[in-house]
């Protein structure tokens, strides 16, 4: 007796590719209307579902979100700690550290406009904790790495840690308002250019 053989699109492959589609879908949403102004129904509409079709995937908007931005975070996360863990120079550390920034900021630009437009909004709420934890590690991620950089020689030792990393912290994740992927300048380029002024500087030495 045959068996038939079962389709991608009744397996679990199937559903968890929906899934992808529907966080996908309502990262988009967050990412262009804002959490609060975003409903189950508006990501429901996107998709050409139901709303109630929705719930059969996650069982709220909230429980959308914490997985975008979670997923997300832990990926970029893991990156910034191997490059710690490398054994790369300081400041190939630094650069690397960078260029892994801007490449979130291309692959993933609705996950980071989520994070820098809604994650005070989120904090308000017990099980978004996390991303006040994230950003803690981030401070520690780029002070660790000046502090490097300092002690190697290859950073100026009257920096103001405090100060430059937010300097950095601003100025790299701010980039997700303008850039554009595809663009006449590449993310890579874009963080080339962006170490040439932060190491270099703008003026004639």
């Amino acid at each position: 007796m045959s068996t038939k053989p079962a389709t991608a699109a009744s397996g679990p492959t199937a559903d968890g590719s929906r899934r992808s589609e529907l966080l996908a879908i309502a990262a988009r949403l967050f990412a262009e209307r804002g959490f609060r102004n975003t409903t189950v129904r508006d990501i429901a509409d996107a998709a050409g579902i139901l709303s109630g079709s929705l719930y059969h995937h996650f069982d709220s908007k909230e429980s959308i979100v914490d997985e975008i931005l979670s997923t997300f975070q832990e990926d970029l996360f893991g990156q910034y700690d191997e490059i710690l863990a490398s054994d790369l120079d300081p400041r190939a550390k630094f650069e690397q550290a960078v260029l892994v920034s801007f490449d979130a900021i291309d692959k993933h630009p609705d996950e980071v406009a989520i994070f820098q437009n809604d994650a005070a909004y989120l904090l308000t709420f017990d099980r978004f904790a996390y991303l006040g934890e994230r950003n803690q590690q981030s401070r520690l991620v780029w002070l660790e790495l000046l502090q490097s950089g300092i002690d190697a020689g290859v950073l100026r030792s009257d920096l103001d840690l405090e100060l430059t990393y937010r300097f950095i912290r601003d100025t790299i994740w701010v980039s997700v308002a303008w850039y554009r992927p595809g663009g006449r300048r590449s993310h890579t380029d874009i963080a080339r250019q962006y170490l040439t002024i932060l190491l270099e500087g703008i003026t004639h030495g």
